[in-house]
């Protein structure tokens, strides 16, 4: 079992996630510390492998924290839940160290999933791109191209095969919530604004049959 903590403000939430996370049978809440007041030596002291952070309204404040977490382990795999999904403040949360964003939105069950995903590799952020059009490809003269996981071409690629979200949540043994979460990061690493464009990016960009500009990374 993976050792977890989580550094929020709202114990409700931390019960919720606790209960979620035990369901799972994938992880063991180690420690449960104030987002207010915790520092990173404190939280590094309870040995987590992961760290699942409740981003405080003032976002300064938690990428401080992001920073201070990495620079004493940088092996502690960071995931946030945030309110913002604005890429500016996604590319600070990166910036900073943080592995993976998630919604607060999202149920707490389909927690265990994602976070399960990210440890394996299979939650990315994308890399930067300077210039490119909205759905379409990054230049190899001047952008940087986005980076799409493994699991997110199988996404996609389901996704242009005309497949709805419960049929591919069927085909890919997830839940609705985790495909909905891959959809929201294909979408945002594509610049794409709904599933009739990112198929089309798709087809245009030849991800049908592996190839393209976009890196799949597992």
């Amino acid at each position: 079992m993976k050792r977890l903590a989580v550094v929020a403000e709202d114990s409700l939430i931390v019960e919720a996630i606790g209960i979620a996370l035990r369901k799972s049978g994938e992880f063991n809440l180690v420690a449960h510390l104030d987002a207010r007041t915790a520092g990173a030596q404190e939280i590094v002291a309870a040995e987590p492998e992961v760290v699942l952070i409740d981003e405080l309204e003032r976002s300064e404040q938690t990428l401080g924290l992001i920073r201070e977490i990495k620079a004493a382990d940088e092996e502690i795999t960071l995931i946030v839940l945030t309110l913002s999904p604005e890429s500016a403040q996604l590319d600070a949360l990166f910036a900073a160290g943080a592995s993976a964003a998630v919604s607060k939105a999202t149920h707490p069950q389909a927690l265990a999933t994602l976070i399960r995903e990210t440890i394996d590799g299979r939650v990315l952020h994308p890399h930067k791109s300077v210039g490119s059009a909205p759905g379409t490809a990054a230049s190899s003269t001047g952008a940087l191209e986005s980076v799409l996981s493994g699991r997110e071409l199988e996404v996609l690629r389901l996704v242009a095969a005309g497949s709805t979200n419960s049929e591919i949540a069927r085909k890919l043994w997830v839940t609705e919530q985790t495909v909905k979460f891959h959809l929201s990061n294909i979408y945002r690493k594509l610049d794409v604004a709904n599933r009739t464009e990112a198929s089309r990016y798709a087809h245009v960009n030849g991800l049908l049959n592996g190839g393209g500009s976009a890196a799949a990374s597992s």
